[in-house]
């Protein structure tokens, strides 16, 4: 298996009004994305609002990506739960599954565990699977965070192969990213810094976003791969419109108006999460037929 790299969407699980899985749905999400040049797809992340499956709905994520996508790029899978004993439950499950290159893990949330305890759940996770394992900071979700000296302890545990970093500080990442071990990725996670982050030495993100604009996403790794600095930093800055609109109505509704308004369906989400104002359908609609055209 390659390290992560390149622009992973965090897609969305498609769901019907009544909260049940939308399996073809779910592979014209995953045609979309690859189709858009997407270097890999993760699934069951808090875009895939894994907080509202069941666990035979989670499982069923898995089987139906891993056979749709059939090999055509990585499949990466969420494993964020509370506890570590359900965060193991999953992992487990995962693996039975099989087809899916790592896994991702977000700190617990509902609860503020202390560095310590952040270790011994990371390395307990890792212990319990073959999968290799991705931290996943995101302290303005979960008010829980990964400090430096605790990312680069993890770092040296066994089956932890790299950091989503969703935490916002560039300094720090650059930090991490200066003191990592060889082979250990980081991938940035907020998606209005992908190039900030690539130019810092990151491997590439794992972006909501890239549900909707794929090309967009993807043109920004591509082009700065390629030398293209200044093509990079034009689709990096067409992608801030459609991110400030992501939080305009309850997480994740907008990705999945924005799937909508590109011409993939993808459902609704769990509820509560309904209301989109019409005002913002049309500016997302706006948003997403100028991304089209980049």
């Amino acid at each position: 298996m390659s390290s992560p790299h390149g622009s992973i969407p965090a897609l969305v699980t498609p769901l019907d009004e009544d909260g049940h899985l939308l399996e073809d749905a779910l592979r014209r999400v995953l045609d979309h994305v690859i189709a858009g040049g997407s270097h890999g797809v993760f699934v069951l992340g808090s875009s895939g609002e894994i907080y509202a499956l069941s666990d035979a709905q989670k499982r069923r994520v898995v089987e139906v990506t891993v056979e749709h996508v059939a090999g055509r790029v990585p499949v990466y899978a969420g494993a964020s739960e509370i506890t570590t004993p359900d965060c193991i439950r999953t992992a487990r499950m995962v693996q039975e599954v099989g087809g899916v290159d790592a896994l991702s893990v977000l700190t617990p949330y509902f609860m503020t565990p202390t560095q310590g305890e952040l270790v011994e759940h990371y390395t307990a996770i890792a212990g319990s699977t073959d999968l290799p394992v991705l931290l996943y900071d995101n302290p303005g979700r979960t008010h829980v965070t990964l400090e430096i000296g605790t990312v680069l302890r993890l770092a040296e545990v066994d089956g932890i192969i790299g950091l989503k970093d969703s935490a916002g500080d560039l300094e720090r990442l650059h930090r991490i990213l200066v003191e990592r071990p060889e082979g250990f990725c980081v991938l940035m996670g907020m998606d209005a810094r992908i190039l900030p982050a690539l130019l810092a030495g990151a491997d590439g993100a794992i972006a909501s976003t890239g549900n909707i604009a794929p090309h967009v996403v993807a043109g920004i790794y591509d082009a700065f791969r390629g030398g293209d600095l200044d093509r990079a930093a034009a689709l990096q800055e067409a992608l801030i419109p459609l991110r400030a609109l992501v939080d305009r109505a309850t997480f994740p509704l907008v990705l999945k108006e924005g799937l909508r308004a590109a011409g993939v369906e993808a459902g609704t989400c769990a509820a509560p999460a309904r209301e989109v104002d019409p005002a913002l359908r049309a500016e997302l609609q706006e948003v997403v037929t100028g991304l089209q055209a980049r």
